[in-house]
Order: structure tokens, then sequence, then C-alpha cells
């Protein structure tokens, strides 16, 4: 497999957070140089402001115009906003909200140009980007419009000895039960089986499936949903594909026995039910990764944290995994595309 220099595309998220600062303490380290090349889509002087802020003195960032330009031995940014805009330290803004849009848009735009390889976002505010031009409950939702079709994608929570998906996303809890269905879990199996084999290496993913209602139904005394839809989607990705799926399990008893120590890959029915025992389990490490599309996008699994805005003690960690897993999941990609290439295929390229 040929090695490559790969572009890390990174959106500035909330300013008034701590974005800034898990992006600075990550690219300050600059042996992250030798492996991929940064590009901050965000704003110079935000970034002048927190560097200035958190006291770094050491650090500063290679202004271009646009990702051909970068610069392969620095960490380098793109303004995408105006330089009238204004930082306010620990408060949810418009503003805010809109010069985060700015910078997924123009990343957005980079990545389908192939002018980035991946993209890791950092955390944004929900209620402040939200508007006519981001009518989605997050970034999961607005990159699959940009990449695929309303059901392609996956949230799957990484961490060192966990992995999460959920099949219903971003959602009240009161709208999740009418969208379970056997198709909807059968396909969600189907993408993280994908994702298992071919963005983490893993031949033969083990998966496990966690049921909806409390201690899984109890055979249909407390809910149907899995007797009706679970369990017929779990046999059918057994029966007829062949796949390595077991459950439901009831959700308290899987995580509190630390069963997941068993299994490549854990599918929780919805957000809380996943994200709850993952983030107790990896919050310092753990990473979110958009599953089932063409394009590679990591975040970290935190939020915001505007209590910590500015004070210098955010943990860079879930940010920096992030960075590292997106690289990651490229090679492994590319690994999978040479190794299953039809050798027919390429006998007739050298022909040709």
């Amino acid at each position: 497999m040929s090695e490559k220099k790969i572009k890390v595309g990174i959106t500035q998220g909330d300013i008034n957070g701590i974005s800034y600062e898990v992006i600075l303490k990550t690219l300050i380290d600059n042996r992250i140089n030798e492996f991929c090349t940064p590009i901050v889509y965000g704003s110079p002087k935000v970034a002048a402001y927190h560097r200035k802020v958190l006291d770094i003195t050491n650090f500063s960032m290679n202004h271009i115009k646009s990702a051909a330009e970068a610069n392969p031995k620095r960490a380098n940014i793109i303004n995408c906003v105006s330089d009238d805009i204004r930082v306010d330290l620990g408060k949810p803004t418009r503003e805010a909200g809109e010069a985060a849009l700015a910078s997924l848009k123009q990343a957005i735009s980079d990545l389908q140009d192939n002018m980035i390889d991946v993209l890791v976002t950092a955390p944004i505010n929900k209620s402040t980007i939200h508007s006519e031009a981001f009518p989605f409950p997050g970034h999961t939702e607005y990159i699959e419009q940009s990449f695929g079709e309303r059901g392609d994608s996956l949230m799957l929570m990484v961490g060192e000895n966990l992995r999460v998906g959920i099949v219903t996303g971003h959602m009240p809890l009161a709208e999740v039960p009418p969208a379970i269905s056997e198709e909807k879990v059968y396909s969600t199996i189907r993408i993280m089986e994908r994702t298992m084999v071919r963005d983490f290496r893993i031949r033969s993913p083990r998966i496990a499936v966690l049921g909806l209602n409390p201690h899984a139904g109890e055979e249909g005394l407390l809910g149907e949903e899995e007797q009706e839809k679970i369990i017929p989607a779990i046999l059918r990705a057994r029966e007829k594909d062949n796949l390595l799926v077991f459950g439901p399990y009831p959700a308290d008893g899987f995580f509190g026995a630390a069963d997941y120590h068993n299994f490549d890959a854990v599918l929780a029915m919805y957000h809380d039910q996943g994200l709850a025992p993952f983030k107790a389990i990896n919050f310092e490490n753990g990473v979110n990764f958009t599953a089932g599309l063409p394009v590679i996008r990591t975040s970290p699994a935190h939020g915001t944290a505007y209590n910590l805005a500015g004070k210098g003690v955010a943990s860079p960690e879930s940010f920096r995994q992030a960075l590292y897993l997106a690289i990651d999941i490229f090679r492994n990609r590319k690994l999978y595309e040479e190794i299953t290439q039809d050798p027919l295929d390429t006998h007739d390229q050298e022909k040709d």
C-alpha cells in the first residue's frame, strides 16, 4: 500500500466553547505534521484570541486561502468568517452558530472536491447553529445528506475497548419506538458489519444487539418490539448474510456485566441507551465516527463545554483520538480497496 501525507480538514466548531483549545493543544505537537497535513477551517483572528487567552506563545498556524496551498510541514488555517467576528467565551450566541456553519460548509465543499482526505469536526451548539440553512439535529445528519441518502449512515462511538452504534440517532425518545422496524435494524446491522470489516480491519466481527425495552421485553411481557422487529432482523442477518450477530440483550445487564468485551461492536436502539454507558466508560478518549458513508468524518465525544472555555483545563485527548482515528480509517480503507480489487481489472489496466 502506497503511503501519502493525509490532508485532515478540521472545522472550528463553536468559537465560544473549548473547540479552539482542544485543536490548538493537539496541533501544537509538531509530530502531528509527520503523518498528516492539518487544515483548520476557521478564523486566524479567533485562533489568535484563544492563543492569547490560553497563553500559548510558541505556536501559530500558516494562513492559506485554499487547501491546495497547505504547507505539509505546518498546521494551516483557512479564514471562513468575517474579521468582525466576536468571541464571547462560555456563551451560546447566534454569531457563533453562523461561524460554525460557515466553517462546516467550506470544509464539506473541499471534502466533496477531494481537496482534503478526511474531516474532523469540533463540537457545535445545536441550538445556535440551527437555522433555515441548517435544519438538522446535528453534524451526522448534515453530512449524511451531503454524501448519501437518509439512512445511509451510522453514528458509531469508538473507544479503546468499546464500539457502540445506534439505530435511531438524534430524535426525541417518544419517537423511537415507531422508528424501530425490522428493516431499519437489519440495514443498520449490515452497515455496522461492513464498517467493522472495511474501516477497522476486523475480518468476522461479532455484533451484539440490545433490546429496546427493559429486560429486552421479557418475551413480550414488557413490549413487543423485540419479538416483532429486533429478533427477526437478527435472524435475517444470520441466515441470509451469515453474520455473527447476537441478542437482543438487556442493556443494563449487558453493560453492568461488561459483556461488551466479548464483542467487536454493540448496536443500541436509541441515543442515550448507547451513549450514556459509552461516555461513562470512554468519556476522556471517545470518538464519534460517521460510518456508512464514502467519506470519513470523526469528532470528539464531548460537547462545547462552555463552563471550561478559556480556562486552559480542557483535555484534548478526545479530539486527538478523533484525528488519529480518521487517519487510521483512511489507511484501512485504502488497504481494503487494494486487497479486494479484482485482479482481472488490474491486469486489463496494465495491458492498456
